[in-house]
């Protein structure tokens, strides 16, 4: 039978053992959360991590989840409380968000008051009883919650989650976990040189036995995001590619490869146009398309260098066998060469294309120079250890050809230690790796000393955290 956990006592080990719990494991990003409870292979609930924002008269309403931001609604505009380098800047809005990933499908919603569903009469005995309910009815008064964090994270951005679980959501207990220890934990290696590839940067984490080695964990800022940057840069070239998002599309007729399309357009009453925000989201769903169907990296050999029979690998891109892709409006053609170009500057710096609103990267950034910085870092001792065990997790490291063209930077860098290269083979679990570290750690019965309980965190406060999730 399951034990029901008391959020105002400490953890009992009977409770925190083997199945006796619910715990929940939480990995928030800044293009997707994910959560679900521990000992699951997958996540059940992910949803988008922008939410909609809808101005009215009384304030604006927000809409959380994936058909919230992907329907054009008048004058909807899309928000993210995660900034491009993973940590959160809005509490207010990633406190809702989270909580609705929680809800939505994971743990029961609230029950609504009564007083403001339009069925009951205004008592004021009706209104203390909905008083005692809602402060019983909490999201996690059952559920240990576990939650994945970037290596790089604030002081604040450490407190503040525990501080959410624990008051707002009547969590019983806590722990917060480094995303790059997990996705070690879940590649089965208690020593690795995790590199995370994700949205909006890529995260360089040397563990050793487990922990995080602090001084070498470093963000690179080229990521999914960069790619699609150059992507933008590719299509406004001429002759341009016309970028336009499905919700604009009312129908469309097929056309030859590279004719223009020919496609009737959605149209919106004056002064209801989604915003900006909203086409931007759009325009990089089309995007990230584009980049799972088309997009490649060059080998071997840098796209820049000449290959063995003296010509240039450019030369060589341009024979190489072309993909097809067809935009929403119908426009379509096949692409050669753009398919490398877009990915050759996450390793060559020379080769990425800029302008005003996109800078070019320096070739401090690129991820060759960034993982040379974080080894640098760590005791000479262990170099050849991390090197023999680099995990390669994150959506944007799925790219055909990431892994050995990342292989053959790291050899010409370190042509003495062996270099091998694990990365998940299944894209769920190369996607979801943070989370499923988290979801094997969380269920483990000897993992019960470790959370931090709601008596200690009443003692000591949310700096508790940083004392006891290293």
């Amino acid at each position: 039978m399951t034990t029901t956990l008391n959020n105002a006592t400490a953890p009992n080990s009977q409770d925190y053992g083997g199945d006796e719990i619910s715990a929940l494991v939480l990995d928030p990003g800044y293009s997707v959360t994910r959560g679900g409870f521990a000992g699951e292979d997958v996540p059940k609930s992910v949803i988008p991590s922008f939410y909609g924002i809808i101005p009215s008269g009384a304030g604006p309403k927000y809409l959380y989840g994936e058909n919230a931001v992907h329907t054009p609604l008048p004058n909807i505009q899309v928000g993210n409380p995660v900034s491009q380098n993973g940590v959160v800047e809005d509490w207010e809005a990633a406190t809702q968000l989270w909580e609705y990933a929680i809800t939505s499908r994971l743990t029961n919603i609230k029950p609504s008051n009564p007083l403001t569903n339009g069925l009951n009469d205004k008592t004021d005995d009706l209104k203390q009883d909905m008083e005692g309910v809602e402060m019983q009815e909490r999201p996690l008064e059952e559920n240990p919650l576990l939650m994945t964090e970037t290596g790089w994270n604030t002081g604040k951005g450490r407190e503040k989650p525990i501080e959410i679980a624990m008051e707002n959501w009547g969590a019983p207990a806590f722990w917060l976990a480094r995303s790059g220890v997990l996705s070690a934990f879940s590649a089965g290696k208690p020593s690795a040189l995790v590199i995370d590839v994700g949205a909006s940067s890529t995260s360089i984490t040397p563990v050793h036995d487990g922990i995080m080695l602090k001084k070498g964990t470093l963000r690179c800022p080229l990521a999914g995001n960069h790619i699609s940057d150059q992507l933008r840069l590719i299509f406004s070239t001429s002759p341009s590619i016309p970028l336009m998002p499905h919700y604009l599309i009312n129908s469309k007729t097929p056309v030859d490869a590279g004719a223009p399309s020919q496609a009737s357009y959605r149209t919106f009453q004056p002064g209801s146009e989604p915003r900006p925000s909203f086409r931007a989201l759009q325009e990089e769903r089309v995007l990230t398309e584009f980049k799972e169907s088309v997009v490649a990296i060059w080998n071997p050999g840098r796209l820049g260098g000449h290959n063995q029979h003296g010509g240039t690998n450019l030369d060589s891109a341009r024979t190489q066998n072309t993909k097809s892709f067809e935009m929403p409006d119908g426009y379509n053609q096949l692409f050669g060469v753009e398919r490398y170009r877009a990915t050759e500057s996450l390793f060559d710096a020379k080769m990425a294309l800029s302008d005003a609103s996109h800078p070019a990267p320096t070739p401090n950034q690129t991820l060759p120079q960034v993982i040379g910085q974080s080894l640098s870092q760590v005791d000479v001792d262990i170099r050849p250890h991390l090197l023999s065990n680099v995990v390669v997790v994150g959506g944007s490291s799925l790219i055909p050809g990431f892994n050995e063209r990342l292989k053959q930077e790291l050899e010409t860098m370190y042509p003495g230690p062996r270099v091998r290269i694990f990365s998940p083979g299944s894209v769920v679990e190369r996607k979801f790796s943070g989370w499923i570290g988290g979801s094997i750690l969380a269920s483990l019965g000897t993992f019960h000393q470790m959370w931090i309980s709601k008596k200690e965190y009443d003692e000591h406060g949310p700096g508790i955290v940083e004392k006891r999730c290293k």
